[in-house]
């Protein structure tokens, strides 16, 4: 489905890149579109591009709208098959 999701930052890399975290799957993502971005921080990503910072308090809201949904655990498995 390619939703946009949120992820927290775990690490961030040379030339505009990072590392993202959502549940228990890992992700290396662009971060070239936010000015600044740190670890700890959760940011909303579509297609390997962070688009925007969040509180974590959104992020988690977002992640059990997802759930309730149904369609976080098919947007986590499109993650973590594009690793």
């Amino acid at each position: 489905m390619c939703l946009a999701i949120p992820a927290k930052m775990l690490s961030i890399e040379p030339d505009d890149m990072a590392v993202v975290a959502v549940e228990n799957v890992r992700k290396r993502i662009s971060t070239a579109l936010l000015e600044t971005v740190a670890p700890g921080d959760y940011v909303l990503v579509h297609v390997g591009y962070a688009l925007h910072l969040l509180s974590e308090e959104e992020a988690g809201n977002t992640l059990s709208l997802m759930a309730e949904a149904g369609v976080l655990q098919e947007e986590l498995a499109e993650m973590a098959g594009d690793s």
